[in-house]
């Protein structure tokens, strides 16, 4: 169980750490103390929305994780997922990996409210998410750590770089470890930390259908899988099913 934990605390860890063309800059120097003295009250107001959500939706805080986790693998940590489509945005929201895949928001919403009333016109979205991610992680039994803060809200998204980016769920190894050095994480553990969070949570079935009944156009389940998983995976998800049954990661 530590194990779970400290991999999914490294995983909000990397994403927040995913500067890449995004926040303030790969020179920027961000900070833990960066609201301290303007909104001294900030990670207070964060988690307290975080635990309200978590009281009605048991799913969020792993629908928060992830969604940092698709904001900061797009130009940086830097809010760009939040943006809504407008004349001259087309929104990342609406990208495949995202689009009715990718929830949270209204939670980010709501401390956005929050965080105005208190600190108006003061903290960043992006931070904001961030900080919400490591309170996600803390209120899911995981360990706590030190946001270094200070990023700047990108003012357009792309659309077109989400859809490039973003690893999709029947990537390979080789294709996972190339999408993950495209925003500067190089190394084994980092791409270890981030796929393996992804035991947090659930996803719909259809991503596994091919698995249990037709695996690379054979006609039979991915030998890999154990007896015992196939036929419960099954159950959830039958052959001739939709595939939209959320199953346990």
């Amino acid at each position: 169980m530590a194990s779970f934990y400290y991999i999914l605390a490294v995983a909000a860890a990397l994403c927040s750490a995913i500067l890449v063309g995004g926040g303030r800059g790969t020179n920027a120097q961000l900070t833990p103390t960066f609201y301290d003295k303007t909104c001294p009250d900030l990670h207070t107001i964060i988690r307290s929305v975080v635990e309200d959500a978590l009281q009605t939706d048991p799913r969020i805080t792993a629908s928060i994780i992830r969604l940092h986790f698709h904001d900061c693998f797009v130009n940086g940590c830097d809010g760009s997922l939040l943006l809504d489509n407008s004349a001259t945005i087309l929104s990342e929201k609406e990208a495949r990996p995202n689009n009715n895949s990718v929830r949270g928001f209204e939670v980010i919403d709501n401390i956005k409210t929050a965080v105005e009333k208190a600190c108006p016109r003061l903290v960043s979205c992006a931070d904001i998410l961030t900080i919400a991610s490591e309170e996600s992680v803390s209120l899911s039994g995981g360990p706590e750590w030190s946001v270094p803060l200070g990023r700047r809200d990108s003012l357009t998204a792309n659309r077109t770089l989400a859809n490039i980016n973003l690893p999709g769920p029947q990537s390979t190894v080789e294709q996972l470890k190339f999408r993950f050095s495209v925003v500067g994480l190089n190394r084994t553990e980092d791409l270890v930390a981030l796929s393996g969070a992804h035991t947090f949570g659930r996803a719909k079935m259809c991503i596994i259908q091919d698995r249990l009944y037709n695996f690379n156009n054979t006609g039979k389940p991915d030998p890999t899988l154990s007896s015992d998983l196939r036929t419960k995976l099954r159950k959830l998800c039958p052959e001739t099913g939709p595939g939209t049954t959320l199953g346990q990661l």
